[in-house]
Parts: C-alpha cells; sequence; structure tokens
C-alpha cells in the first residue's frame, strides 16, 4: 500500500506530498490541470525511464520519493531482505523508493537508503503497483501474467509452486550432467595426449628431490680430478708430508704440555691444542678417503647427464620444479580416472533427471487440467461483470493451450526423458497424445485472455481489442474478478472512463469502488459518476505565480467536493441545480458503498 507520495520541482510541480490510506482515491480537476503528472510520478519511483523534460524550468533536479507499506508482500519483503535493502533501524514492513533526475536526464534511484539501478528499482517494485489507462494495463494486456492470474482465481498457486520447484530441480541436474558431458566430451578430445604425458612422466619414475641430487653427483664427477688433487695435497699438508701441520701441532702441544707442568695456568691451552690436533685429524682422514674413492666415470656422467636431460625436459614442459611435475603426474592420473567413471556418473545425472523430470511432468499435467477446468469458470465471471458494464453480449474465453516445443528440441523428445529447451528456463516433454510442449517453471500452458465484444466476433486478444472504452470495461471487469486475489497492493486507473457516461459510468464507480474493497486505489476521472464513490476526493488545480505556471493538489473536506462533483456534472458555470445533483449523486453513492455487491462472485 502506498501511505505516502512526495514530488519536487516535477513538471508543473513545485512541492507536493500526498498522504493516502485504504480505499478509493479520486483525482480530478480540468483538463490540462495536471492530473496526469501524478501518475507520471509514480511512474518514475517505480523504476520508469527518466527524461529531463521532467525537471522543472530553471531547477537543477527533479525528485520523487514514495513510501510503501509492504506488510502484506511478503515476497517483496524477502527480496529487501535478501538485497540487504531494509533501512538500519527501521521496520521490514517499510519502504522507501526515492528517484532523483538532473536537468541533463541521469538519474539515480534510492531504495530504503541504498543506491541501485533502474533496472533494479523496476524488478525490485514489480507487483507493487498495478497501473490501466485507457490504452494499456501493465499487467492485464501481457498475455505473460494471464496464467498466474488464472492460477490465483482458481486458487492453484500451491501447485504452481510445486512445479516450479520440480522443474528447477530437473533443470538443475540437466544442467550439471550437460557440464559433466561437455567437460568429459573436451577430456575425450586429449585422451591420448593426457594418456601419454602421464606415461612420459611415469616412465622416468622421478622421485622428490632427485634433480638436485643428481646435479651435485654430476658436479663432482665432471671435476674428478681436480678434486682428486686437492684433498689428496691436503693431506699430505696436514699429516703425511714432510713438515706437515699436524706433526708441528704435536710439538707445540708436547713443549706447553711440559710448560704446563710447571705452570698449571698453561694447561687450557694444551686442551685447546690437543683438541686442534684430534679434529684435524679426523678431517685429513675424511680428505684421505674422499680422495681414494673420487675418480672420473666417464659411463656414469653420461647416465647422469642424458637423466637430468629427460627430466629438465620435462619440467620445462610443464612449468615449476620436479616437485611441480609430481602434482601434474597427479593431476593427470586424476583426470583420466575421472573420464573412466565419467560415463556411470553421466548416466547417474541422467537417470535422476529423468525421475526428476517425471515427477515435475506429472504436477504440471495436474496443474494444466486444473486450470482447462477453471478457465470457462474464469471466463464467465468475467463476462458477469462486463453485463452491468454495457458489454452484456461480450463472450470471454480463458485460452489455456500447451507451450509449443522448438521443432528440433521436439524432434528429439520422448516420454518423460526430454531433453531440455533452447533456454535454461524450460524443458521439452511429451504430453499424453504426443505432443510435445516446453516444460516451464510456471507449467506447460500459455494462458491468454480473449474477448469477443460483439456476437460473431472472433474472441482475440485484450491487448489487441481496438475500442478504448471497450478495452477500459474489459480491464476494470477482470480485475474486479481478480480483486481478492491479484497481487498488487495499488491499483491505478488512469482514466479508464474514456468513451462512456451515464449508467455505464456509474457502474464502472461502482466496479472500482469494490475494487477498492481488496485494494488500495487511484483514480484519475472526468465523470462525476465515479468520483463520487471516493473514499478520499483530491482536486488538481493549476495557477499562475510569479509569471510562472504552478499545479496544486488539495484533499477536498465534503463541502469542497460537493463543489467538485457539481463541477464535473454542470461544467464551468456551477448552478444550484448542479449542486442539488451533485449532493443527491453523493448520498446514492455512498449508501451503496455501504450496501455492498450481494452478488457473490463464482469461484474457480
Amino acid at each position: 500500500m502506498l501511505v505516502s507520495l512526495t514530488i519536487r520541482d516535477f513538471v508543473l510541480i513545485d512541492e507536493l506530498t500526498l498522504e493516502l490510506a485504504e480505499g478509493l482515491h479520486v483525482i480530478s480537476g480540468e483538463t490540462g490541470a495536471g492530473k496526469s503528472i501524478l501518475i507520471d510520478a509514480l511512474a518514475l519511483v517505480l523504476g520508469g525511464r527518466a527524461s529531463p523534460e521532467v525537471v522543472r524550468t530553471g531547477c537543477e533536479q527533479a525528485e520523487v520519493e514514495a513510501l510503501f507499506d509492504v506488510d502484506k508482500a511478503p515476497e517483496l519483503r524477502a527480496r529487501l531482505v535478501e538485497g540487504e535493502l531494509v533501512a538500519k533501524g527501521s521496520s521490514e514492513d517499510e519502504l522507501v523508493i526515492r528517484r532523483v533526475v538532473g536537468a541533463n536526464g541521469r538519474s539515480k534511484a534510492y531504495v530504503n537508503g541504498r543506491l541501485v539501478t533502474a533496472a533494479q528499482l523496476a524488478q525490485l517494485a514489480r507487483g507493487l503497483v498495478d497501473v490501466s489507462s485507457q490504452h494499456e494495463s501493465q499487467t492485464l494486456c501481457d498475455p505473460s501474467t494471464h496464467g498466474a492470474l488464472l492460477d490465483a482465481y482458481a486458487r492453484l498457486e500451491p501447485l504452481r509452486e510445486e512445479v516450479a520447484q520440480k522443474v528447477s530441480a530437473a533443470l538443475a541436474v540437466a544442467k550439471r550432467a550437460a557440464e559433466v558431458r561437455a567437460k568429459v566430451e573436451t577430456a575425450r578430445a586429449r585422451e591420448d595426449f593426457l594418456r601419454f604425458q602421464l606415461h612420459e612422466i611415469d616412465e622416468l619414475s622421478i622421485t622428490p628431490g632427485e634433480e638436485k641430487e643428481l646435479e651435485a653427483t654430476r658436479g663432482r664427477l665432471r671435476h674428478a680430478d681436480k678434486l682428486a688433487s686437492a684433498t689428496r695435497g691436503a693431506v699430505d699438508r696436514l699429516d703425511e708430508g714432510e713438515a706437515s701441520l699436524l706433526d708441528g701441532l704435536r710439538r707445540v702441544a708436547s713443549e706447553i704440555s711440559f710448560a704446563a707442568s710447571l705452570d698449571d695456568s698453561l694447561a687450557p691451552n694444551v686442551t685447546a691444542i690437543e683438541g686442534a690436533i684430534e679434529v684435524l685429524q679426523d678431517a685429513a682422514r675424511t680428505l684421505g678417503r674422499y680422495a681414494e674413492e673420487v675418480e672420473a666415470e666417464p659411463d656414469r656422467l653420461a647416465e647422469i647427464e642424458e637423466r637430468l636431460f629427460k627430466i629438465q625436459r620435462l619440467v620445462r614442459k610443464h612449468g615449476g620444479s620436479t616437485e611441480d611435475l609430481l602434482a601434474r603426474r597427479d593431476e593427470l592420473a586424476r583426470e583420466l580416472a575421472t573420464l573412466d567413471s565419467a560415463d556411470a556418473t553421466i548416466d547417474e545425472l541422467d537417470k535422476e533427471r529423468r525421475a526428476l523430470l517425471e515427477a515435475a511432468t506429472k504436477s504440471a499435467k495436474k496443474l494444466s487440467k486444473k486450470r482447462v477446468d477453471a478457465a470457462t469458470s474464469l471466463g464467465d465471471a468475467i463476462a458477469l461483470e462486463l453485463s452491468s458494464l454495457a458489454m452484456g453480449r461480450a463472450r470471454i474465453t480463458v485460452d489455456v493451450a500447451p507451450i509449443a516445443a522448438p521443432a528440433a528440441s521436439a524432434a528429439s523428445a520422448s516420454g518423460a526423458g526430454a531433453t531440455s529447451g533452447n533456454d535454461d528456463d524450460a524443458l521439452v516433454v511429451a504430453l499424453d497424445g504426443g505432443e510435445k510442449a516446453r516444460l516451464t517453471r510456471s507449467g506447460l500452458d500459455r494462458v491468454e485472455i480473449m474477448i469477443a465484444p460483439n456476437p460473431g466476433e472472433e474472441p482475440k486478444p485484450l491487448r489487441k481489442i481496438a475500442s478504448g472504452g471497450e478495452l477500459s470495461r474489459a480491464l476494470l471487469a477482470v480485475k474486479r474478478v481478480l480483486a481478492s486475489n491479484a497481487p498488487a497492493g495499488l491499483y491505478v486507473f488512469d482514466e479508464v472512463d474514456a468513451g462512456v457516461g451515464g449508467a455505464v459510468a456509474e457502474a464502472i464507480g461502482r466496479k472500482i469502488a469494490d475494487v477498492a474493497k481488496h485494494h488500495q486505489v487511484l483514480c484519475i476521472t472526468h465523470l462525476a459518476q465515479i468520483a463520487a464513490f471516493a473514499d478520499v476526493h483530491f482536486a488538481v488545480s493549476k495557477h499562475e505565480a510569479a509569471g510562472r505556471t504552478l499545479a496544486e493538489v488539495k484533499k477536498l473536506k465534503a463541502k469542497e467536493r460537493s463543489e467538485e462533483i457539481a463541477r464535473m456534472l454542470g461544467g464551468a458555470t456551477v448552478t444550484p441545480t448542479t449542486r442539488k445533483a451533485a449532493e443527491e449523486m453523493l448520498r446514492t453513492s455512498q449508501k451503496g458503498r455501504e450496501k455492498g455487491d450481494a452478488k457473490a462472485q463464482p469461484r474457480g
């Protein structure tokens, strides 16, 4: 429900705040006074196209802000919570939408204080308001919405949701199977190459750290002569040659040992020298063994060179180090193992998909049958409403037919094991008669409300009705029948009284008042017969101030309202006769509203 609408510097409006409640709100005024500006402002705040022309002359920007109570819109509240668009410290039942349009045409949109795109705003605001005008309706002239309306009329939403969940599950499994199949097909194309790579790595039997060990051994073998010469020379100088370093140290140790017997303070030095002798002796022995073992091995060197070449070639080919090469080997093995088990995985997924699709198809066929059963009832109910709107001979049909499958998919579909369709939201299934159809989240059916305004004519879609008056009445009849079920919280009727008058106008007013029993209604009208049914009456007027034109909207009190009804009846000149007629019209309409509509509408 729209709680308030604030408009600033928008076309002819300087600043305006409309406070709304439940029931029927009527907006009247002279032609050109600016009544439709309010509808344009509301359309803008709901995600409509922004234009620099809406900015009041001389102003930098136009601004429209709407406060909605979404307590009775659980789906919208869920979208707000999911999108983290609940204002901090505010109730989840409140929705504040603000739209700002600059003089350059650029616009910004805010939802509960958060900046959003115009597309996000339009998606979020979907279902908040239903706007009807002489030539269009945002929902009822769109055939894609008729299925939901039929389901609402026949109380089929739970079954529709069941179908949606089952189709979503089948689509999810079908997508997984398609992804696995695509991955396998890609892998199959290079399976031989993968196996060659794995064999090439396995053939070398590489161990972690082997490359570094081989490089060390290769370095030793390449310089064996130099290493042998160096170590032998070191052994000679340390211990085996004449005047070796160790012989000299032994003599020093003997001399200092004698001195220490004379002076105890020298004892630590003896220990230090003897320790050095011991360390050097160990080094000499180690170097001696090394010198005896090291030797040039051309065959061994060639063997190591060849293995290192093979390892390094594979490392360069796959990148990284030997550890990375071994990781790549494990990756190849896993990929090939997946290939070996892929067929079984695909078979399991296909089996699961067929079971899910069979269940979804069963529920969708049940939904289709209930829709067909309810279609006639809905058509009759709309026709009954039209009979009180001077269209008593109009014939309404609600066409329920399978959604045709694309030719390519239809050729390949068979039974419940059908293929997926051309998009991500549909599957192709076989109906009981063998005909192929698309199964979507909303079911198997294409639903469209059709009307033949006059006897002998073939029913046509609502959107193709030529007469504006007939279209207005047809849309109103549909809304009246669906008033207690349709999703929108606010209904807007923008001059839907075009081409009618007299008793028909009064009937339209009564129907709109009936809709207002279930939904908040905002109605722009030129007809007193409709305005008389209002719970709240606003009058729009236009005047000049400081050389500029301003539109003003005023909430009328009882006496002012009677005067406005009289103006609508009599034109520019209001006479005592028109005033008396206005007062009588208001009394009659209010009595009619209190009495209510005694006729119960047939339900599906």
